[in-house]
């Protein structure tokens, strides 16, 4: 089939490469030269694990092109997907104004009967806007014909993207039209062939599964965080009750970790973009509130364990940092919680020295001014950063700080302190090498022992 895809940048980079590599012509337009100028040079701009290799295979095998003028290029399509960003506006709503601009200009380029695919995450009712805006263009032409609009929303993880799309769990197509689920299924088919996991739906229930879907991982994570400040009153190791509890297959184990809190452009974007929505709608959504107030609690446990542990006043202290990203595989530091622990220390006078294995980059474009004076120190080795620090905090749970050398971390740091913003190790080996350990609900401290003696 020929595509164009509108966006180059994570969804639209993606679903572009993973299109092609099935053997479409598929072209993606951005409105980024600059952007364009690397992704023709077989160069992606983001970090995603693989996305480089596929790139450069289907630009040498013709199959994938890029370009800046969508009027070049968008009258040979046969199906246009939109997959430009919705961020957060001010009030926490989804910014749909690049979504309903790319609208506007299709409907004075479109030249024939097109089926066009939200593939941007939006709110309920986005699509049938699009669809607005086309028809009126083809009444105002006096075209004899309308386009169809989809919605199709993606669940890409971040560092697994490409696995995501190639071997999708479900794919989910919001559209009544049947000419329209015909020739989406036709698209799909190769990625399902084992198991056709296609389903079909109204737009506005393909867009509220999007957002459902998020809201209830987000759910997970806050419940379990939830219940590590419970263990914490009571003396009892939260990884103990996760393993119970994921061991039944009504609950499971995927995203039911504790930890210091879920960011990216996901789940933070998307719950607060629900919740403006019920704001709006008048139909108040008391369980994400709490997800949302929990998790905004939750990124503040590095800084309020560190005062803990190291007295209130942190402004002659040198903090370490092992990860920056908001999660491992990839670079991608936006609603990350270290950018929460960082801007504390930041506040309080500390100086910080950190380290993640892709991320670097990212925070030194965020604290350009603190990298500069020198209080914020971005290393390029994980143990650079421990001398003569006063404690690490694990914040992203990199493969490669899995099973450091705690011998090592304890002769480097000025104070044995370890805090594990993920639960990572085991604080009984850990307190062999001589670290002070501090996890996300472990239930090991001694105030917790005095409360479950006065609790008893």
């Amino acid at each position: 089939m020929q595509i164009c895809v509108i966006g180059c940048g994570y969804v639209g980079l993606v679903t572009a490469v993973c299109f092609a590599e099935m053997g479409n012509s598929v072209t993606c337009v951005d409105s980024s030269a600059e952007r364009i100028q690397l992704l023709q040079q077989g160069r992606s701009p983001i970090f995603e694990p693989g996305i480089e290799a596929l790139l450069q295979s289907n630009l040498a095998g013709a199959r994938l092109r890029f370009a800046s003028d969508l009027k070049a290029v968008v009258g040979q399509a046969d199906l246009v997907f939109i997959a430009v960003g919705t961020p957060s506006a001010d009030d926490g709503s989804a910014d749909v104004s690049q979504i309903l601009a790319v609208a506007a200009e299709l409907s004075r380029e479109l030249v024939r009967p097109t089926i066009v695919v939200c593939k941007s995450t939006a709110p309920v009712g986005t699509a049938c806007r699009v669809q607005g805006i086309l028809d009126q263009a083809c009444a105002r032409r006096q075209m004899p014909w309308q386009h169809r609009v989809v919605s199709n929303p993606e669940f890409l993880k971040e560092g697994d993207a490409l696995n995501d799309f190639m071997r999708p769990d479900r794919i989910i197509i919001g559209t009544e039209d049947a000419l329209a689920q015909r020739i989406l299924h036709q698209l799909y088919e190769p990625f399902v062939r084992n198991h056709d996991r296609i389903m079909f739906m109204p737009r506005r229930a393909a867009e509220m599964t999007k957002y459902a879907a998020n809201a209830f991982l987000a759910t997970k994570i806050s419940f379990m965080n939830e219940m590590a400040a419970f263990c914490e009153h009571f003396a009892v190791d939260v990884e103990q009750v996760r393993k119970g509890i994921g061991a039944d297959q009504r609950i499971g184990h995927h995203f039911l970790y504790a930890g210091c809190g879920y960011g990216g452009s996901c789940f933070p974007k998307d719950i607060r973009a629900m919740l403006r929505m019920a704001a709006i709608g008048n139909a108040r959504m008391p369980i994400l509130e709490a997800v949302e107030a929990r998790n905004q609690q939750q990124k503040g446990w590095a800084m309020r364990n560190l005062q803990e542990q190291l007295g209130a006043d942190l402004s002659k202290r040198t903090i370490a940092i092992w990860g920056l990203a908001f999660k491992p595989g990839t670079d991608d530091v936006r609603d990350a919680p270290s950018r929460v622990l960082i801007e504390s220390l930041l506040a309080a006078g500390a100086h910080i020295r950190a380290f993640d294995p892709i991320a670097n980059g990212n925070i030194q474009a965020c604290y350009a001014q603190a990298c500069l004076a020198g209080q914020l120190q971005l290393v390029d080795e994980p143990y650079a950063a421990l001398h003569d620090a006063d404690a690490l905090v694990l914040m992203t749970e990199w493969k490669q700080f899995r099973q450091p050398d705690f011998a090592r971390m304890h002769a480097l740091l000025r104070h044995p302190l370890l805090l594990d913003g993920r639960n990572q190790y085991d604080p009984t080996v850990v307190a062999r090498s001589g670290l002070k350990y501090v996890g996300v609900g472990r239930g090991s401290t001694q105030s917790a022992v005095a409360e479950l003696r006065r609790v008893v």
